[in-house]
């Protein structure tokens, strides 16, 4: 689970930005760097991008930005 104590949102984690923490965490913890890999990673894990939709780079970016990462 990913450390609250880390986190740069000045609010807490909702469920899915938890997930999404958490899916992250592992895609990282596994060797995956890259950004095409992140978002490859992130669409295996079942964590949907903001909507449902599938993530793409410009959806994780835009979701990075929108939690100030």
């Amino acid at each position: 689970m990913t450390d609250p104590a880390h986190q740069s949102a000045p609010w807490p984690p909702s469920a899915e930005e938890q997930a999404l923490g958490d899916a992250l965490e592992a895609i990282l913890k596994a060797g995956v760097h890259n950004l095409d890999g992140i978002v490859a990673g992130l669409n295996r894990s079942g964590v949907a991008a903001p909507g449902g939709r599938p993530w793409t780079e410009e959806a994780f970016r835009a979701e990075m930005r929108r939690l100030g990462a």
